[in-house]
């Protein structure tokens, strides 16, 4: 039976078990607009295509499907291509659809043109997926769909691109069902045995744990390796949600946002670094000198490009599916999870900070004030700034894969849209945004979003009236700041009220608490704003910045 393009993508969507989709309409995909209300699929209305397809990205991260982010032609497509970007940092399988004013007029002067004439989004979108085509005539559909969702799943899972011309959508064309993959066979190592005999010869190892060790939920199979072998386990700031922080084997974390006691270990003479989901990147290795390079790296990844480049020790890496290649580990060494104590002595370290400004409050206390205020189930999402650093340092994680953050492309602003499509996908559970003023002001209209489609999340809002991040890295390494503070700051919370959300401006941490525990108690989205300290030095300051 014959169904037009637009009725197709949309019935897959639904068979996949996708029951929002985000996006901005436009005339290019208005078809599809329509189709999603004839399907019962709900259509999240963004305020910025960039934020429509974080937003998708945290739908699927949380709901483990497929996302789907729509925008129309020319600009609707480009401002989607930083949400692909971030999502294929976090290997996240999102499809996004952009449109095209109409494949038998291309060639001829076209407003927003998204074909090689003009806005060449297929082009654009291949750097930051995995996948992007054109599909040119309907029948092409089946083919390029199928390219599609085995390119999405298919071992390091992430985003792909269709640009679907106005008229293509329009086409009938014989009906069809692709499934989501499930059939794609793990890459396995061939030198699992390899890596067992290097953690038994190991006097004196760490395991390093990278967001991809958060991606991969491997948090029993990281346990078990641990305890085993009695390894003291460190954190990359995207690895914080890996690991528990209680636990007598957690020393801390490294690079950004890490520990005094973990630079002190890392620089006692380890003999095998065992690195888990890292591309070891300036973030992730700041501050690492000549004296903490270990004998050996033994290092689990999804793929090759980046393995073995950061430290020069001789490295291992067992490639693949990380999952299943660590889970064969525990199986074939025969390794179990024992009680062990610290094997390290470890001393309190206060977070660096300046001398508080009176009576301003500490990043540092206004984290730790929401860790207790905050049920263990709760899930966070860390944004681009100083606030997720400050989290890093001191928010404990009670349970692994509760947070999440990246520090690889770092857009700013992501974890607004990724904690809205998360709570949309799980309404059960809650979920928080770690924020600040300068991402808010990028991309805080989302707030809106989540106001109107009732997702309440919880915005936790650092607000000290600028970029942090940039402002204390750039006078610390040039001697002054240019162009990172705001001459008159945002006010958050009159903001957040003006979108019809729940405001709270804390100053203490009694506020922090009270507000906490009214917003987790709420239907409507809340915003959180803590005014803090702007004088106080974030944990960033390990990370140089060179202007030779």
């Amino acid at each position: 039976m014959k169904k037009r393009v637009y009725t197709i993508l949309v019935e897959h969507f639904k068979n996949w078990g996708v029951t929002h989709v985000f996006g901005i309409p436009g005339k290019s995909i208005s078809p599809l607009m329509l189709e999603l209300e004839n399907h019962e699929i709900e259509y999240v209305l963004g305020r910025h295509e960039t934020g429509c397809g974080f937003e998708a990205s945290g739908y699927a991260l949380a709901k483990k499907t497929m996302g789907v982010a729509i925008g129309t032609s020319g600009p609707g497509g480009t401002n989607l291509i930083t949400a692909a970007g971030q999502a294929k940092e976090f290997q996240l399988p999102v499809l996004f659809i952009t449109g095209q004013p109409s494949m038998k007029d291309t060639g001829r002067a076209l407003s927003q043109d998204s074909s090689q004439f003009g806005t060449d989004l297929v082009k654009m979108f291949e750097p930051v997926t995995l996948f992007s085509a054109r599909i040119e005539r309907g029948d092409l559909l089946p083919l390029y769909l199928k390219h599609a969702l085995e390119k999405a799943y298919a071992g390091e899972k992430g985003p792909v691109h269709l640009c679907i011309p106005f008229d293509v959508l329009m086409e009938e064309v014989e009906s069809f069902c692709l499934p989501l993959p499930d059939h794609i066979s793990p890459v396995v190592s061939r030198d699992i045995d390899k890596a067992i005999a290097l953690l038994e010869e190991a006097k004196k190892p760490v395991l390093f744990l990278g967001k991809g060790a958060v991606m991969s939920d491997v948090y029993a199979e990281l346990r078990i390796i641990a305890e085993h072998w009695g390894i003291p386990v460190v954190t990359s700031p995207g690895g914080k949600g890996a690991f528990p922080t209680k636990h007598p084997l957690y020393l801390g974390g490294y690079g950004l946002g890490g520990s005094k006691q973990v630079t002190a270990y890392m620089k006692s003479g380890i003999d095998l670094m065992i690195v888990v989901g890292s591309k070891l990147c300036d973030m992730q290795l700041s501050g690492f000198t000549a004296d903490m390079e270990p004998d050996k790296v033994l290092q689990f990844e999804y793929e090759l490009t980046f393995a073995g480049k950061s430290i020069q020790a001789p490295t291992q890496v067992i490639l693949g599916d990380i999952h299943y290649n660590l889970s064969q580990l525990v199986k074939r060494s025969g390794a179990s999870a024992r009680a062990h104590g610290p094997l390290v002595a470890l001393e309190e370290v206060a977070a660096t900070s300046s001398a508080l400004a009176e009576n301003a409050l500490s990043a540092g206390a206004a984290f730790r004030s929401l860790r207790a205020a905050l049920p263990k189930e709760a899930v966070l999402f860390g944004d681009a700034g100083s606030h997720s650093f400050h989290a890093v340092q001191n928010f404990e994680i009670m349970e692994p894969g509760t947070f999440y953050f990246d520090e690889v492309f770092i857009a700013m602003g992501a974890a607004i849209g990724y904690s809205i499509g998360a709570k949309i996908a799980m309404p059960d559970r809650p979920v928080v945004c770690v924020t600040g003023d300068g991402c808010i002001l990028m991309h805080g209209t989302e707030i809106s979003t989540a106001v109107n489609h009732g997702a309440p999340v919880i915005f936790f809002v650092l607000n000290n009236g600028r970029l942090d991040m940039v402002d204390k890295g750039m006078s610390y390494n040039t001697g002054r700041s240019v162009g990172a503070v705001y001459k008159r700051p945002l006010d958050v919370s009159l903001f957040a009220l003006s979108m019809g959300a729940v405001a709270y401006r804390c100053e203490n941490e009694m506020d922090i608490k009270n507000a906490v525990l009214a917003a987790l108690k709420s239907n409507t989205a809340t915003v959180i704003e803590v005014m803090v300290d702007p004088l106080e030095i974030p944990p960033i300051l390990t990370r140089l910045l060179s202007l030779e």
